[in-house]
């Protein structure tokens, strides 16, 4: 969630034998299948990004327990999501089987595109993790630490092209916050949106871009092997000890990218409630807390009506600080 200033942070057990039936597949535990069946899963990016890693890692722990049998994944990218998203509305309208992972992206690139189809468009059902934003910068850059990418950003915005997820999206609303931060115009931005995290880390190390945005997870790999160079993280806190925040660094800003599962409108109660049990089976289990603390995700789950109320404040507030920085 954004706020104004800047801060953004099912039940374990078997299901009933007709709640079961939600997913293709699913039958009596006694029969020795997969609790949940075998429910397909949308990806509305391309391979390689934080939706894309969150996804799999679902059916890697979920299959590993015996909850689900496989997954059939779709990675649909563009935009923020705002490409797929409008096919998972379209086409998997009341399918009991269908599931999605999304987050504060989404939201922000719908705004941002003016998208007739948002978050609200679908059926949420649970919030599993939130991740802070690095900054990175290619090992071999002139620019050092975050003092120098914000006197860079400072002295001309548009000369410091900044790659990172689809417009809209958090990355990109990061960029405009800093470049505000030092009295600057958050519309000069030289923003290079890609449509996932690999692309976006590609064209980092390529040097296509001066500096990215994004997760620490998706980067983690190349600033552990030495490629890239971590300047900073939006986290309240350190959670690499070598890498400061932007708040320690005099930078008032936390923010936080939170994702979770949503299936398609038109679902039944039943059928929602047996997802709804899914995410909560899952996050029970202790091998989704060892890969939580192995990708460096923290703990967000909220179900219900909960995570209604948060989708509800995290909308508006993510379109107030995108008019503020002019991005919507």
């Amino acid at each position: 969630m954004i706020h104004t200033t800047t801060r953004r942070g099912l039940l374990a057990g078997a299901a009933t034998l007709p709640a079961l039936a939600a997913f293709p597949g699913a039958t009596a535990r006694a029969q020795g299948a997969p609790r949940y069946g075998n429910p397909s899963m949308f990806i509305p990016a391309a391979p390689g990004g934080g939706w894309d890693g969150l996804g799999r890692a679902i059916e890697q722990v979920a299959r590993a327990a015996g909850l689900v049998g496989s997954m059939q994944f779709e990675n649909v990218g563009g935009a923020g999501g705002a490409v797929g998203l409008p096919r998972f509305v379209g086409q998997r309208r009341g399918r009991p089987d269908a599931l999605m992972v999304a987050g504060a992206v989404m939201v922000g690139s719908t705004i941002t595109n003016k998208s007739p189809v948002g978050i609200k468009d679908v059926t949420p059902i649970a919030k599993l993790t939130d991740e802070a934003s690095v900054i990175v910068v290619p090992a071999n850059s002139d620019i050092r630490d975050i003092k120098g990418l914000m006197d860079a950003l400072k002295a001309g915005p548009r000369a410091v092209s900044v790659g990172g997820g689809s417009a809209g999206g958090i990355d990109h609303i990061l960029l405009g916050l800093l470049i505000k931060s030092v009295g600057g115009n958050a519309r000069e931005a030289s923003y290079v949106g890609f449509a996932g995290g690999g692309p976006a880390q590609a064209a980092i190390l390529g040097g296509q871009v001066k500096a990215g945005i994004s997760g620490l997870s998706e980067f983690a790999e190349q600033i552990k092997a030495g490629r890239m160079r971590a300047l900073a993280t939006t986290s309240e806190q350190r959670i690499d000890p070598n890498i400061p925040t932007l708040k320690e660094s005099g930078i008032d800003i936390v923010l936080g990218n939170w994702r979770g599962l949503f299936a398609p409108p038109g679902i039944s109660q039943q059928v929602r409630e047996t997802h709804q049990r899914f995410a909560a089976d899952l996050h029970a289990l202790p091998a989704w807390k060892e890969l939580l603390k192995t990708r460096e995700w923290d703990d967000a789950y909220v179900d219900g009506p909960a995570f209604e109320e948060f989708l509800k404040k995290d909308v508006e507030s993510t379109t107030a600080v995108l008019k503020d920085i002019g991005l919507a």
